[in-house]
């Protein structure tokens, strides 16, 4: 099976779903046209299918091997893809044309790393990762920190890393150990060890910039006591360039059920040179702009994965010979026909596809928020484009990579025995899949952030705004024949949404652990809701080339899929909704010993 990415899907969200050449007015946009972007994507396809693809095998056998020197060697071709990666400019497509980048929308990023996670997710890993790092310095750094670090990063010379998690800690960073001493010229000393910090150590790039949370002497206990550092592998000189290496190291690696190529460290600071980034005891709050766009790109990499799954089972699915058809033979003149006759593995395909779809539409339709958020010149646009970026952000963490990883585990099943062998890739996405539920929070957690912040945050005002979004798309789209059923589905499930918001309201502030089991059904509901926004836009936009005579069978597919979404996932909805509104009795009622 050979992936193919998806750019036709991509084309068509941005240029005849969300419009994207109507914000070329805008910061960034002006470079930013649809054909522009059309040529983009269809080279960085080319490049995720011609060159990562072939090393996702590659990765997962050989994996990331460290040595008692404590180096980490990534997996045979990484060097030399990562080398193409960076002359090509592919990671700088949406950093800050001040720091050497190209100042593209978000939303066109998300979009190329989605093909790139598809191809080889742990490899994509590393330049997300720095992205991540270089965001939190433009974002809270001195001008000289953003002057020495963010213009080596966005070309991706140097990497960066995220380091929270402590073995005792990881959800609840107020129990963090790790400590910074001040030296007295405006440098700390900083001591701990950190676990699971992926790309901690590696041999992609020449410098490695670490960002730890450590606790300063005399810091309030808790989260109120955090503070960030910039720690660099190798600490600049006075032209710039890596010096004197610093007293940190990888001193092992973990062993994974999954992403192999990625090297997953533990890291070990010992009085470590690192600065101060942002304010003193308010590290979390700045950590969070790194780790809200981690929690976007893991919703990314589900589905991706789902979708390079999806590929290979249905290539699998035209090309097995079993059985017959219900109906009478399709392949008359071989011994059987292919596995796709029958109806439950279309069941399967079919559910990933509706769910790919649009999921990745959910996905676009977010950054250009997030775009919206930075960009737009009218307040309001602003202030909306923020609050959805805040409501969105765990349900898309969440809900897609929920979905996406039952998307690898159905692929499987397309495959059968095949499949759970390593002679076909479902067990490497399945596996590769999995950590994506975990990581950047886990989805029990994106529940509950949901659940507990983001709907109360601002009186309930970003909620609301969907809500209200929602019924005007309803309200202008009622009298067209062609839409109905997607606009009474996008209704029906609206109002799902919205009794299982105001049931929260009720019930959550009555008794906490009412919001907590409530919250995952919630969630799911919510992505559902989604979806079927997703679909009606789509939809509508397939139904416009539709009646203006466009024969193109790409229009007519998408249609049929999207009624195959209201017909047999919509009514997830129903389930949802009567779980969360069950409350929390039933679920804490056994003593702790009965477990």
């Amino acid at each position: 099976m050979t992936y193919r990415a998806p750019v036709r899907e991509h084309v068509f969200i941005l240029r005849e779903v969300l419009n994207l050449d109507g914000y070329a007015d805008l910061p960034g946009f002006a470079d930013a046209q649809m054909d522009t972007v059309e040529q983009i994507l269809d080279e960085g396809g080319k490049f995720a299918e011609g060159v990562l693809a072939p090393l996702n095998a590659v990765g997962d056998k050989q994996g990331c091997r460290w040595s008692p020197d404590n180096t980490v060697a990534t997996p045979d071709g990484f060097k030399d893809a990562y080398h193409q990666m960076v002359e090509a400019g592919w990671p700088a497509l949406g950093s800050d044309p001040a720091f050497g980048g190209q100042g593209l929308p978000a939303v066109v990023n998300v979009a190329f790393s989605e093909m790139t996670s598809s191809a080889n997710m742990a490899f994509g890993m590393y330049p997300g990762l720095t992205h991540g790092a270089y965001s939190a310095i433009r974002e809270g750094g001195t001008e000289a920190q953003k002057a020495l670090y963010c213009p080596k990063m966005v070309s991706f010379q140097w990497g960066g890393t995220m380091n929270l998690t402590e073995p005792q800690c990881g959800t609840d960073l107020g129990l963090i150990r790790t400590k910074a001493v001040a030296n007295g010229d405006g440098s700390f000393r900083i001591s701990g060890q950190k676990i699971w910090i992926s790309a901690g150590e590696h041999d992609l790039t020449e410098n490695i910039i670490h960002l730890v949370l450590a606790r300063l002497e005399g810091a309030p206990e808790g989260v109120k006591g955090i503070s960030l550092f910039i720690v660099p592998k190798f600490i600049p000189d006075a032209d710039g360039n890596p010096g004197e290496r610093n007293t940190l190291a990888c001193v092992g690696l973990e062993e994974k059920m999954g992403i192999h190529g990625n090297a997953t460290c533990v890291m070990q600071y010992d009085e470590a040179t690192g600065w101060l980034l942002g304010q003193e005891n308010a590290g979390l709050k700045l950590m969070f702009v790194m780790m809200n766009e981690a929690r976007l790109g893991v919703g990314v990499q589900g589905l991706a994965q789902g979708e390079a799954a999806y590929q290979a089972a249905a290539a699998f699915a035209k090309d097995r010979l079993q059985g017959r058809s219900l109906t009478g033979p399709k392949n008359a003149s071989g011994p059987a026909d292919p596995i796709l006759v029958h109806p439950d593995v279309r069941r399967m395909l079919m559910d990933a596809k509706a769910v790919l779809e649009a999921g990745r539409a959910f996905l676009l339709w977010t950054a250009l928020h997030g775009d919206l958020a930075h960009n737009s010149p009218d307040e309001a646009v602003r202030q909306k484009a923020s609050d959805y970026m805040g409501l969105m952000t765990p349900v898309l963490k969440a809900y897609l990579t929920d979905k996406g990883f039952k998307i690898c585990s159905d692929a499987m099943q397309v495959h059968g025995g095949s499949g759970f062998t390593e002679h076909f890739p479902a067990s490497q996405y399945l596996r590769d899949c999995r950590i994506s539920l975990i990581y950047e929070g886990t989805n029990g957690v994106q529940a509950l952030d949901l659940v507990g912040r983001k709907l109360a945050s601002n009186g309930g005002r970003a909620v609301m705004s969907f809500f209200a979004e929602l019924d005007g798309f309803v309200a202008e789209n009622a009298h067209d024949d062609a839409l109905k059923p997607f606009v009474d589905g996008l209704a029906t499930v609206k109002g799902k949404l919205q009794d299982g918001t105001f049931w929260l309201m009720q019930n959550g502030l009555q008794n906490p652990d009412n919001a907590g089991a409530a919250s995952t059904d919630y969630l799911h509901l919510f992505g559902l809701t989604g979806l079927a926004y997703m679909w009606a836009l789509m939809a509508k936009a397939a139904q416009a080339r539709i009646a203006g005579g466009d024969k193109d069978p790409f229009y007519a597919n998408k249609v049929k899929v999207g009624r195959y979404f209201l017909d047999r996932l919509l009514p997830e909805a129903d389930s949802h909704l009567a779980k969360l509104k069950t409350g929390s009795e039933s679920m804490m009622a056994l003593d702790a010993d009965a477990f």
